[in-house]
């Protein structure tokens, strides 16, 4: 069913943070409150309206508006270390925002002075974009049919159907991939509420259960033509775009990793048994225990560097933008998505081998780290990754621009 109009907290002025230091203080305290209650909110699905409206009034959803329009601007490795301690507390509330700074960066690289002005005013007051652009039924996932046609007086109309629309049913605006003229791409930013725009609640995965990644229905949406922005352009240089969405997915990946390795020292320290012929008093004193836990940490750690080198790729690439420094950035970002969907499906399964049986207990959902690692880590192949980072080894050649890497 299309879900109800719900007032919101975060619609009121949100605060504006500073810097870059002052939005790692207030992820790692959001982190802290968000991880109370993870389990209780997967397990009964309970979505975190309350967690998204504290979100968006602590200022974190503007820390990557450009200072000339009054944000802090903050580093890629400031956002993305956000987003890792914000996914290791809970990996379905950290995706939901992903989306949202995908497309402030959009209006960075294509949106015009007028539209900057207007959405980045919108965006440090606490407002929040969703996303629409991956649709069913369709060769792949670049081909896209929903359709912005142009009318007589200026207008576009806007005709399509999304899934997999993570963010929307929480949004004020969402932005939907679409094609124009000449088959161009475009992202119209849509109010949520706008006549013809319908949010289904119809989320039904395994894992990030509380994203209500569900489908947007889009009947004959009239879109001003300062609301729509020319995303094709985006492509036909040197770019970031598919760096910094893919930074963001890596570094969830970390998060929910490192919430997995620290949810298993807890429950080993507090509740598991030692095996009875390890001769020890306590698990913790196992040797066998010890050399795993030694072992997931090298995973943790290894994705943890590789994310923070990644971030840094890309920061260096922001401030000398051309193909060679793009391409260095998304084949670092490749790896590091690479390193850490690994560790973050085996740090989700290893969390049972070394807990042990009690772990098990549905009661207690320690499965989500692993439901959240898996479905997330099927956003897109990383097998595909493995290929240009080859290519670019042995013949450097450029990953394309597609913006999935």
């Amino acid at each position: 069913m299309t879900a109800p109009d719900r007032p919101r907290a975060g619609q009121s002025e949100a605060h504006v943070i500073a810097d870059d230091a002052e939005a790692l203080a207030v992820a790692a305290e959001l982190a802290g409150a968000f991880r109370q209650g993870a389990a209780r909110r997967d397990a009964e699905r309970i979505l975190p309206h309350e967690e998204l409206d504290r979100l968006a009034a602590s200022g974190l959803l503007g820390i990557t508006v450009p200072a000339s329009y009054g944000g802090a601007d903050v580093r890629l490795t400031t956002l993305a270390e956000v987003f890792r301690l914000l996914a290791a507390a809970d990996g379905s509330l950290a995706q939901i925002p992903q989306n949202h700074f995908v497309y402030v960066n959009v209006l960075r690289r294509q949106g015009s002075p007028a539209q900057r002005e207007f959405f980045f005013r919108e965006v440090l007051a606490g407002r929040r974009f969703g996303n629409a652009q991956s649709e069913a039924g369709t060769k792949h996932v670049l081909d896209i049919r929903t359709r912005l046609t142009p009318r007589g007086d200026g207008t576009y109309l806007l005709r399509g159907e999304k899934h997999y629309s993570t963010g929307a049913l929480f949004a004020d605006s969402i932005p939907v991939l679409a094609r124009a003229e000449e088959d161009a791409l475009h992202v119209a930013y849509v109010p949520r509420h706008a006549p013809g725009v319908s949010v289904v609640d119809d989320w039904d995965g395994m894992g990030q259960r509380t994203t209500a990644s569900g489908t947007v229905r889009l009947a004959d949406v009239v879109v001003p033509a300062d609301r729509v922005v020319p995303h094709h352009l985006t492509f036909q240089g040197p770019q970031l775009h598919g760096a910094v969405a893919q930074l963001l997915h890596a570094a969830i990946d970390a998060g929910i990793a490192a919430g997995a390795l620290d949810e298993a020292a807890a429950f080993v320290r507090t509740k598991s048994r030692p095996w009875f012929e390890s001769g020890y008093e306590s698990a913790v004193e196992d040797p066998l225990l010890v050399q795993r836990f030694g072992e997931l940490a090298l995973r943790v750690r290894a994705s943890d560097a590789l994310v923070a080198a990644a971030a840094r790729a890309v920061d260096a690439a922001a401030a000398d933008l051309t193909d060679d420094t793009a391409a260095e950035a998304s084949i670092a970002v490749a790896a590091a998505k690479v390193q850490a969907a690994n560790a973050a499906v085996e740090l989700g399964s290893a969390l049972f081998e070394v807990a042990g049986t009690r772990a098990a207990l549905n009661g207690l959902n320690l499965h989500r780290h692993w439901r959240d690692a898996r479905t997330h880590t099927l956003h897109d192949p990383s097998r595909w990754k493995i290929q240009h980072i080859g290519r670019y080894v042995l013949t450097g050649t450029r990953p394309p621009r597609h913006g999935l890497i």
